[in-house]
């Protein structure tokens, strides 16, 4: 299967703090790849990283074989969009005009805004649901509109890999599921490589192809959530003790976490002699 990214030896600090360290990791092109782990793992150093918001210390991206290194930013724009973590637009913004800087990458001193450029943005718009909202302002909207809205302009960006930094933080389970659905339609019905952190396990087993798992500075596994995730990895990766089902709706891992009540009823248990 050919890769949409990779990394050789990748290494990523903050000053001398190493986050990353001499990481290979491989991204299924036409896939939808979910990274997971705690807190400060570097799950998200890591996506920025790939979309060369964060240079590394040593080792090298590459985008579809080539070192994005060498790659100009508008033609890694052309190519990959990124919808960092809780974006905010400036006041008053409409949904219409947020959608539109998606195109700023295609635009040139020569080559101005087209026909072309509007059916990309109106596109974007359909497929988000967001044609009736498109001249309200983006911070009247809904938590679930308004990343609707950003994932519109990265859809107008209309790059074949799209990287989102936790696109569900702050959302309820409606607008959660409703999110994941429209990213997953878009790489089933598109075949849009899709790299995504998410922090619910759950979730992240139902619509991932390719899960990563984060931990010490590394991969500690990586593959099909069926090959990922277990009582093993949650206890290491996330030190939690849990017991993993069948999701039965979906046939995926499903994460049952002990919890202390769990521990509290054992204890009471014992002293009773139960």
């Amino acid at each position: 299967m050919s890769q949409a990214v990779e990394t050789k030896k990748l290494t990523l600090s903050y000053g001398d703090a190493i986050i990353i360290k001499e990481l290979d990791l491989q991204i299924p092109k036409g896939e939808i790849t979910v990274f997971i782990g705690g807190n400060g793992c570097g799950k998200s150093t890591l996506l920025r990283s790939i979309a060369r918001l964060l240079n590394p210390k040593s080792g090298a991206v590459l985008l579809e074989g080539s070192a994005i290194s060498s790659m100009s930013t508008k033609e890694v724009a052309k190519r990959m969009a990124i919808l960092p973590q809780s974006p905010s637009a400036p006041e008053g913004l409409t949904v219409l005009q947020l959608v539109r800087q998606g195109r700023y990458p295609h635009q040139s001193w020569l080559k101005q805004w087209s026909a072309e450029d509007q059916s990309k943005v109106q596109a974007a718009l359909k497929a988000t649901g967001l044609e009736e909202l498109q001249d309200r302002a983006v911070d009247s909207l809904s938590g679930g509109q308004r990343q609707r809205a950003w994932i519109a302009m990265t859809l107008a960006q209309d790059t074949d890999i799209i990287l989102l930094d936790e696109p569900t933080t702050y959302l309820d389970m409606t607008h959660q599921i409703e999110i994941l659905d429209l990213l997953f339609e878009l790489n089933e019905q598109e075949g849009r490589t899709v790299v995504m952190v998410l922090h619910d396990l759950n979730l992240a087993c139902r619509y991932a192809h390719h899960i990563v798992a984060i931990k010490d500075q590394n991969i500690y596994a990586q593959g099909k959530p069926e090959q990922v995730i277990n009582t093993t990895m949650v206890k290491h990766v996330f030190g939690m003790e849990c017991e993993v089902a069948t999701d039965p709706l979906f046939g995926t891992p499903l994460c049952i976490p002990y919890g202390r009540g769990r521990c509290i009823i054992q204890t009471a248990a014992a002293a009773s002699g139960g």
